[in-house]
């Protein structure tokens, strides 16, 4: 029982005596970047089949986040779910630090005024509610 005694301080000891590394005691600071989406706005509506710009805001993009690129994908609300269409996105590998990316919307998506574009970079931001609707036949 000394014995148990004895090894169980040397090794406190020996535990105390190391170096103590300050910095393993402070918080991992991750800088986010979440970046407003400018347009679309809720008051558009755009045809499918149509090429418009998605825009955010840049003003401040950290320094460290300047060189990232981008996603965007399109969804609309419904079953209490995003509806992301993640297996057709809009726009890949753009710059994240030129605020703007030109996309084509789809023919086969369907009308409705729920659709929205999520930005993905850093950190996905969501755009508001607009609407899709299908261009006007035209007879010939």
């Amino acid at each position: 029982m000394l014995f148990t005694l004895l090894a169980t301080l040397f090794f406190a000891l020996l535990a105390s005596a190391a170096p103590f590394n300050n910095n393993a005691m402070k918080p991992h600071t991750r800088i986010v970047f979440s970046p407003q989406i400018t347009n679309p706005k809720s008051n558009v509506t755009w045809l499918t089949g149509s090429t418009h710009n998605v825009t955010w805001d840049t003003t401040k993009i950290p320094e460290e986040k300047r060189n990232l690129t981008g996603l965007i994908l399109l969804g609309h609300a419904g079953n209490n779910s995003e509806n992301l269409d993640i297996e057709h996105p809009l726009a890949t590998n753009f710059p994240i630090k030129d605020g703007t990316v030109a996309v084509t919307i789809p023919m086969n998506k369907e009308p409705r005024d729920d659709y929205f574009v999520v930005l993905f970079g850093d950190s996905g931001n969501t755009s508001e509610k607009f609407k899709l609707v299908k261009p006007a036949s035209r007879v010939h």
